[in-house]
């Protein structure tokens, strides 16, 4: 599997252009399989199903500049800055239950690299001793599956729980009190550094590179104006 670069790896980009990244690679870039890793600052990204104002607590993001984004793939609502990590996998097939499922058995095999026992769900969750480290979105796409996913090594946790708004109901169906019961924190089940983490997935997952042009990322940034319209953002 190859790994997908940007020419310019450091400039500080946000969630919509990887959100575009995901899709033009799908669309345009001829890989049977693709993988990169990508930060952003505090934001929060739900899924094409939800209604906003009952998944984000607006006012909090307003307030604490945490920008919200949508994603064309479904889910649950998650928050991510640059303590943690996520990722995308763009694959060639029709299935995309296998999409999935080869996406978690991948990270899988990365968290036993690292000395972590971990387990998959059939929501496609990964969990390191009962709590959630991991959750994953996928859409299909003509001949291709994109899977992008959340790995929770550390994050501002008062960002987490206020910026989402779980409903009392949806909580309570899980026997659960409170966001934080429900998850872990990667950096306490290792002693390595997110950087580390980083090169470990990445060389556990890829034996090539490919770098994207110029050319490429304008057009991924065109795309991205996409993610960036209101009517797309707060739709129905």
């Amino acid at each position: 599997m190859l790994y997908i670069n940007l020419p310019d790896a450091q400039k500080v980009r946000n969630l919509s252009f990887y959100l575009a990244m995901e899709e033009y690679v799908a669309r345009h870039v001829d890989l049977d399989d693709g993988f990169f890793m990508w930060q952003v600052e505090p934001s929060v990204i739900f899924g094409r199903n939800q209604v906003v104002d009952n998944e984000v607590n607006m006012t909090y993001c307003r307030t604490h500049h945490i920008m919200v984004y949508r994603r064309k793939s479904g889910g649950g609502c998650v928050y991510a800055d640059s303590d943690n990590v996520m990722l995308s996998y763009v694959s060639k097939g029709d299935s995309v239950g296998q999409a999935f499922n080869r996406f978690v058995q991948m990270m899988l095999l990365v968290l036993r690299r690292m000395g972590v026992e971990a387990v998959g769900t059939h929501h496609n969750d990964i969990l390191i001793g009962g709590k959630k480290v991991s959750g994953t979105a996928c859409y299909h796409l003509d001949g291709r599956n994109i899977v992008h996913g959340t790995l929770l090594y550390d994050t501002n946790m008062e960002h987490m729980l206020q910026s989402i708004t779980p409903s009392q109901e949806k909580l309570q169906s899980k026997g659960i009190q409170s966001v934080r019961q429900r998850i872990t924190l990667l950096k306490d089940h290792v002693s390595l550094s997110l950087e580390e983490v980083k090169t470990i997935i990445r060389q556990t997952l890829c034996n090539g590179e490919q770098t994207l042009t110029g050319k490429e990322v304008a057009e991924i940034e065109q795309l991205e104006q996409d993610y960036l319209r209101k009517e797309f953002i707060n739709k129905l």
